[in-house]
């Protein structure tokens, strides 16, 4: 069976999931119910400065939800650790002497002051904790006092604070980063400039996921106002693959261990993360949604994948895809896939046809013979694959690779000259 024991940065654990920092990991109750279900490791819920934060009593969540009110999104307006310092680090220190062979990170938030940070450092230290994780990503409450993410989209800042706490401790210092930024790779190169150990990434997303047209507030809302937060679940994971990708591939911070974050709810999205460079992953909001077990369909998952694809440890595949994720002007633009409909899979629905007719190229037929039938025309499909995404039978429509350099609409040839956009005639920078 596949070894899934972790060690990342020095931080060793049983397999690769951690809770991230967040309300599942606020206090030893918690915590505690998380490893007995199997979790490797925790980063717990961010501590701050006495005296301690107060949250609002009310909804601290919005949600997005699919047609079959499946939670795809997760907004949160809570901030962090409303529990006093003292109670929190006593109970750190306990969890830790209670489960030694699981991962204990401590997140961390306080004043861009570097007395506060060696304060904090010290007595974290003094729980046995593995490491700390400088949380620089928060988007909402925290940040308008001057700390999360207002820290983490400066990377003057970042590598100030990074410096500071490097040198205050002994400890794995993991930088969390805020993808509220438009290029993730400078905050990343920051941390690494300040000393960091690992980034770890995507914190939330900064946003307003509905309106209550009745109360005309967003929502949640507290006495008929809402504040934007910070948004989380299945449908950030592809930002968070891509940031993930940015840093991993960038030849500044290649080297820099990623613990990734961002909408993980099963086995193969982790396996997804790790594949694109990431050395461990975080969730929250699948233990939200489904409670702590559903840890154990992500280990068996994974167990019984890589068993398949013969991965006999992670080290096998965290960033085995990492070379393949390039620039648009560097794809082959002599691939060519044409769509293929399975006749015995459709079941005439139309949805391929309707959406290539209006709204793409025109390339699928529509015939009545008795019963609805559709056809793929070669000529005039150019593989954009949408009608597989809409397909709601799976594999009903697949796409098939023609032959390599020949354009199936003239059966000629393609000029090798035009393999990618930096020579294609079309690329208005091409000659320049």
């Amino acid at each position: 069976m596949a070894d899934l024991s972790n060690d990342f940065i020095g931080i060793k654990s049983p397999n690769p999931f951690w809770l991230a920092s967040a309300p599942p990991t606020d206090k030893a109750y918690n915590v505690t119910r998380a490893f007995e279900a199997g979790w490797g490791g925790v980063v717990w819920k961010t501590l701050g400065e006495d005296p301690h934060i107060v949250n609002v009593n009310g909804p601290r969540y919005g949600v997005v939800h699919s047609a079959d009110r499946r939670l795809i999104g997760l907004n949160n307006i809570e901030l962090i650790t409303d529990r006093p310092l003292d109670i929190n680090l006593e109970e750190i220190k306990q969890v830790k002497r209670d489960w030694p062979d699981r991962a204990m990170v401590v997140s961390l938030m306080v004043p861009c002051e570097e007395p506060n940070w060696k304060s904090i450092l010290k007595r974290v230290e003094d729980t046995g904790a593995d490491g700390v994780e400088l949380n620089f990503g928060c988007p909402h409450g925290m940040s308008e006092r001057g700390m999360g993410s207002s820290v983490g989209q400066v990377p003057e800042y970042i590598e100030m604070v990074t410096r500071w706490c490097k040198e205050a401790t002994d400890m794995p210092v993991i930088v969390k980063l805020t993808p509220n930024i438009n290029d993730i790779r400078y905050p990343a190169r920051a941390a690494l400039a300040g000393g960091a150990d690992a980034v770890s990434l995507i914190n939330t997303v900064s946003s307003i996921v509905s309106v209550n047209l009745d109360t005309m507030s967003p929502e949640p809302s507290i006495d008929g106002k809402g504040s934007h937060g910070g948004y989380c679940g299945p449908a950030v994971k592809p930002i968070a693959l891509n940031m993930v990708a940015e840093i991993a591939r960038d030849s500044e911070t290649a080297e820099l261990p990623i613990s990734g974050i961002g909408g993980i709810s099963n086995w193969r999205d982790a396996a997804e993360f790790m594949a694109l460079g990431a050395g461990n992953v975080q969730v929250c909001t699948a233990a939200m949604t489904y409670g702590f077990k559903v840890v154990q369909e992500m280990i068996t998952g994974l167990e019984q994948w890589m068993d398949e694809k013969g991965h006999t440890d992670l080290q096998s595949i965290i960033g085995k895809a990492t070379p393949n994720v390039t620039d648009w002007q560097y794809l082959n633009l002599n691939f060519v896939s044409k769509a293929v409909i399975d006749q015995d899979k459709c079941i005439q629905c139309g949805r391929c046809h309707v959406v290539c007719e209006d709204t793409s190229h025109q390339a699928i037929t529509q015939s009545v013979d008795g019963k609805r039938h559709f056809q793929v025309i070669d000529e005039e499909c150019v593989g954009c694959n949408l009608c597989v995404s809409v397909c709601p039978v799976d594999e009903c429509i697949t796409m098939q690779q023609m032959t390599s350099g020949v354009d199936p609409r003239t059966n000629s040839p393609i000029n090798s000259e035009y393999q990618n956009w930096t020579t294609h005639p079309n690329n208005p920078m091409a000659n320049s």
